[in-house]
């Protein structure tokens, strides 16, 4: 046994680049997947999986079909419609099959000639000319007769120069050597006994490679004992990590801010308009921990427009109100500087300055930020993650408040705290979040912080308006587009979320840009997408805000953005693909002024069941948490949704809605590392969470 544990620890250690192939380039990008050792490669964890483990005939497909098919090249050629574009046909006798490539190189074409044996899978689509796929994933074979896959086919996340092939070849290598050495199993046996669940080497042997007869709707769904296992692992490294840095951190001394100048009152009292009960009752629970000598650590929790800021900003005049600093913190240029232009609406008058610190800054003006910021002239800063940078230094930083926390995580809060600590003692946190879940799920997904809610919206705002409507009524909400357009709105397109791939995400968003604007050519549209660049997303957003772009085609990456008052129509493709955590985030991208907005929910049948549901649930109600607590209620097999789609956590496998009944389960064997394994922790943390060491050392 010691021998084996020996083996496992020694292979476990192993850095990544002695596996066959792994140069140190492709060691860099793997560093990125946070794969630095042999074993990290085994805790890529797929996120669906296909079933080509079976031929299918052409004559027999269907559209929104994934399948294996194999055929002879008929004709490859060149198009040029809307876009340079490959076209391939392909033959299997019982009929055609065209095969669409928008990126593709002269040897890509070169090799797909005429009589090639070809065997290919990919989503079946409704193309021009009949049946097609986008950009299959495909591979010559010598004769009709070779072998199909003994297992199901794992699609894993991927980084920029990794492809599903490289990453699965480098796994069979993984797997192998976990075949011959095992893997460390870091949790007692106290824990385990219990739990009926596979051991984590049959676990991660059966997740990379399922036999063919396995239960695609039970992998699909999350439900399988092999990922319940791993489900529970992770969610423990989470639990008792949070937990271990909350112990910590009521050891830890922080500034009493007293407010003897009285700012917070001044504030409150020069606000045009009433706090809600709710604001009331979470700045009462905000203040009484900024009056304490230990560091609050803090969530405001609260649905979209609920007045968030308006707390954090009471909180920043009670830090200023005390000779301290506070310093806000957004995930985007275009957040910080909404923030800042609210904090300098309210704090200017108030006769305190507010500095922005961002890394488009021109030099002078950045410099004489940084200066007035180090030296505590100003006390109150708002920027993006340029605030973690070492050169920038704070005078006296007591408070930092975090903005769409789930955008940062717990390492760059940590990092973060770090500028206040130059005095001795830790700033206050402040972490708002427009991501409403049941408080039960919050305990666990927040284990490292005390949570406020703000469970009621302002009185006056017009709730959006949702309605549903089927694919085959496009042209109608094209017309409604341009009638919001010409009235002087703006309008909101989310593309479907198809892939897995931001590639292919990407190039849904840029065709339907195209189709839009040959369809609407008295509009002016946009396009924002994940594959660009954070300057050029801001350049987008920034262009939309300002008026010059009528209708914005993106992808999800608008869930989280400005204020755009002014747009109030939202159309969202593909809708019963998406969770409801994420439709109401993206649906509070408008209703943000006084004029009447509408979401408009765009499905392809047929429905699911639950599909259906979930619809109807956005159609009713605007009301986030409610929409949390149905969420939960939801879940069903083969539903892609979850923790990666509200933000919640960073998880890999676990699902906190999902895996909820596992949570008391997590929650008593936190206990027990807690209180006998503790070095347990660091070693789970390590394994499961990107920069886990920073948990380690908190011990």
């Amino acid at each position: 046994m010691a021998e084996a544990r020996g083996k496992s620890a020694a292979s476990e250690q192993r850095p990544v680049t002695a596996l066959r192939g792994v140069g140190a380039q492709l060691a860099e990008r793997l560093l990125r997947l946070g794969v630095a050792q042999v074993q990290d490669l085994l805790f890529v964890l797929p996120v669906r999986y296909d079933d080509r483990t079976t031929l299918r005939k052409i004559g027999e497909l269907s559209p929104g079909m994934r399948a294996l098919v194999q055929g002879e090249i008929q004709l490859t050629e060149v198009a040029y419609r809307r876009r340079r574009q490959l076209l391939t046909r392909l033959s299997d006798g019982s009929g055609f099959l065209t095969l669409r490539f928008f990126h593709f190189s002269q040897m890509q074409q070169n090799g797909l000639a005429r009589g090639t044996l070809l065997r290919c899978f990919g989503e079946i689509r409704r193309g021009p000319q009949g049946l097609e796929i986008v950009h299959p994933e495909y591979r010559r074979i010598a004769a009709a007769s070779e072998a199909v896959e003994e297992t199901l086919t794992p699609l894993y996340p991927l980084t920029e120069g990794v492809t599903q092939g490289r990453l699965r070849a480098l796994i069979t290598q993984a797997l192998a050597e976990l075949d011959a050495a095992g893997v460390h199993d870091w949790l007692p046996g106290e824990v385990t006994e219990n739990l009926a669940l596979p051991s984590l080497r049959d676990a991660l042997r059966y997740v990379h490679r399922p036999p063919r007869d396995a239960k695609l709707a039970e992998l699909s769904a999350g439900r399988h004992p092999a990922q319940r296992r791993l489900a529970f692992e992770e969610l423990l490294a989470h639990q008792s990590s949070l937990r271990l840095l909350k112990r910590a951190a009521k050891t830890d001394p922080a500034s009493a801010l007293a407010d003897e100048q009285g700012l917070e009152a001044r504030l409150l009292a020069s606000l045009p308009f009433p706090l809600t009960g709710a604001q009331a009752r979470a700045l009462a629970e905000v203040d009484a921990d900024l009056c304490a000598e230990r560091p609050m650590v803090r969530l405001v929790q609260g649905d979209v427009g609920c007045g968030k800021t308006v707390v954090a900003a009471l909180a920043a005049a009670r830090a200023a109100g005390s000779g301290a600093q506070a310093a806000l913190m957004a995930p985007t240029e275009l957040l910080a500087e909404q923030h800042a232009r609210n904090f300098r609406a309210w704090f200017e008058p108030l006769g305190l300055p507010v500095a922005l610190l961002s890394g488009t800054q021109p030099a002078r003006t950045r410099r004489s930020a940084l200066e007035a910021v180090a030296s505590g002239e100003v006390r109150l800063a708002v920027g993006t993650h340029a605030l973690f940078q070492e050169g920038i230094a704070f005078s006296n930083l007591a408070l930092v408040i975090v903005d769409e926390q789930h955008r940062f995580g717990v390492q760059q809060r940590l990092r973060l705290q770090e500028k206040g600590r130059a005095q001795g003692r830790f700033a206050h946190q402040l972490i708002m979040t427009a991501t409403p879940i049941p408080r039960t799920l919050a305990m666990t997904a927040y284990a490292d912080l005390d949570v406020s809610v703000i469970d009621a919206l302002p009185p006056g705002r017009t709730p959006v308006q949702t309605v549903v409507v089927p694919e085959q009524r496009r042209d109608e909400v094209v017309a409604r587009v341009a009638q919001a357009c010409r009235s002087g709105r703006q309008v909101y397109w989310v593309c479907p979320l198809i892939e897995e791939s931001e590639e292919l995400r990407s190039q849904a968003a840029e065709e339907t840009a195209a189709v839009l604007a040959e369809a609407l050519p008295e509009v002016r549209v946009g396009l924002v997408h994940g594959r660009l660049s954070s300057a050029k997303k801001d350049e987008a957003m920034l262009t939309f805000q300002a008026g010059r772009v009528q209708l914005l085609v993106a992808t999800t990456v608008i869930e989280v953005g400005v204020d755009v008052a002014n747009a109030t129509l939202m159309v969202i493709e593909n809708a019963e693909r998406m969770g409801l955590a994420q439709l109401h985030q993206l649906r509070g991208r408008v209703g943000r002024g006084a004029a009447a907005s509408t979401c408009v929910l765009l499905y392809r049948a047929p429905l699911s069941h639950l599909a259906r549901q979930r619809l109807q649930v956005m159609r009713r109600t605007n009301d986030g948490f409610e929409i949390a607590r149905r969420d939960l209620e939801l879940r069903g097999p083969g539903e892609l949704l979850g923790t990666r789609q509200t933000g919640l956590a960073q998880l890999r496998v676990a699902d906190l809605m999902r895996d909820a009944d596992l949570l008391p389960r997590v929650q008593a064997a936190a206990e027990v590392l807690l209180a006998r394994y503790p070095d347990t922790i660091a070693a789970l943390s390590a394994r499961w969470i990107a920069g886990g060491e920073q948990y380690g050392r908190v011990g």
